[in-house]
């Protein structure tokens, strides 16, 4: 089942769901997905089971919808400042030749001569899938910002200022909520783009804090379930409505050195994300970015990023902030 939300013509919020290739449906008196979810995670159902049992009403168009800028983000929250953005890096393989590389590299490599990046990725290849009962390696993780960074699909990721650079990473989010009683409940995985600075990270990987707090967009659906062991995608870059770049890119277990469950482990297993209520949006990694093959993204430039069985393509416009200036005030 996929999951939205749109905005309808009369300024209602509605949630539609759809079984991919069929028409979406309103869920009959659903104030929201983080309601239903809510009602669910608290009420010990699924979150099918809670949409079987409101109904479905009238079908919407959604791609008419995705086109009159009334796609809204797949799940918020009241208030915004209890939606929560974050990631983890390094954790996927990449393709064949690049696995092949890396392995070569972490294996023969001198422990002294490897950088950072290197022997985290090699913790997560020794440590990252942990059998049942055991504990795995800790990944990378940043914080990118909460639901004011949100970005609904096709509006746009707005660099700022004081950028060096805004560039797409296709990934996987996984979309959680937390019951009453302080437990994570997912609901699935939605595409997203963990809209980035990479030329500020390459200056020095300390940097990378700074470089992900940047906004980020996701959906504009939500596979409700377990995500597929194989997801394929593709990322793409349009320029003056022309591809600039375009590149398969690969997500889902079977190409990752964590497992979805580690990584969730080592998110979760902060005591300051399971606060009662708030919603995650917790983004796991790419091996593909236009960054890495030389592009340089412009204002106008659109992001588009899609993967099979995950509903409607995702799709945002570059912006870039006007110079502002930032004064602190005294008090």
């Amino acid at each position: 089942m996929l999951i939205s939300q749109i905005r309808m013509q009369d300024g209602s919020v509605a949630v539609a769901v759809r079984v991919p290739g069929e028409a979406a449906r309103v869920v009959k008196g659903a104030e929201s997905v983080y309601a239903l979810a809510m009602e669910a995670a608290n009420g010990g159902k699924s979150l099918k089971d809670v949409v079987d049992a409101k109904g479905l009403a009238e079908a919407v168009d959604l791609e008419k919808a995705y086109a009159e800028g009334r796609m809204l983000p797949p799940i918020t929250h009241p208030d915004p400042a209890h939606l929560h953005l974050t990631g983890t890096g390094l954790t996927h393989l990449g393709s064949a030749a690049t696995r092949d590389a890396m392995h070569k590299k972490t294996t023969e490599a001198a422990e002294e001569t490897l950088t950072d990046s290197m022997k985290m990725f090699r913790m997560g290849l020794e440590g990252g899938k942990p059998k049942p009962g055991e504990k795995g390696v800790q990944p990378e993780w940043f914080y990118k910002g909460n639901g004011s960074a949100a970005v609904a699909p096709g509006q746009p990721l707005t660099s700022p200022f004081f950028a060096e650079d805004g560039g797409e990473e296709p990934e996987m989010a996984g979309i959680y909520v937390i019951s009453d009683k302080g437990v994570p409940y997912r609901l699935g995985f939605a595409v997203a783009n963990e809209f980035s600075d990479h030329k500020t990270e390459r200056v020095n990987y300390l940097w990378l804090a700074h470089s992900k707090l940047r906004q980020a967009s996701f959906g504009p659906e939500i596979r409700v379930g377990a995500a597929p062991d194989d997801i394929r995608g593709t990322s793409r870059i349009l320029r003056g409505g022309k591809v600039l770049w375009e590149k398969p890119f690969l997500s889902g277990e079977a190409n990752m050195s964590h497992s979805f469950a580690n990584l969730e482990y080592h998110h979760f297993k902060y005591e300051l994300f399971r606060v009662p209520g708030d919603v995650h949006v917790h983004m796991f990694g790419t091996a593909t970015l236009s960054f890495g093959d030389g592009i340089r993204t412009e204002a106008g430039d659109v992001f588009e990023i899609e993967a099979a069985g995950f509903g409607l393509a995702l799709r945002n416009p570059l912006a870039i902030s006007e110079e502002e200036e930032i004064a602190i005030h005294q008090l």
